[in-house]
């Protein structure tokens, strides 16, 4: 597996333990975990989709 692929690997498995952790932060009932699991979402979906843009720039040239 190329070297980008297992970034884009490990910046889903980081998304989608965060979005277990919300399920895990309802059931706890915080609001504290739930919000540091949004921004970890965000961060990481964020991280992501820029990661690919500059990737697909730099194959266009």
């Amino acid at each position: 597996m190329k070297k980008e692929n297992m970034l884009f690997l490990l910046l889903a498995t980081i998304t989608v333990f965060c979005i277990m952790i919300i399920g895990v932060a309802i059931a706890e009932r915080s609001i504290l975990i739930a919000a540091l699991a949004v921004l970890g979402i965000i961060i990481a979906m964020g991280l992501g989709f820029s990661l690919r843009k500059k990737e697909r720039e730099s194959r266009e040239i």
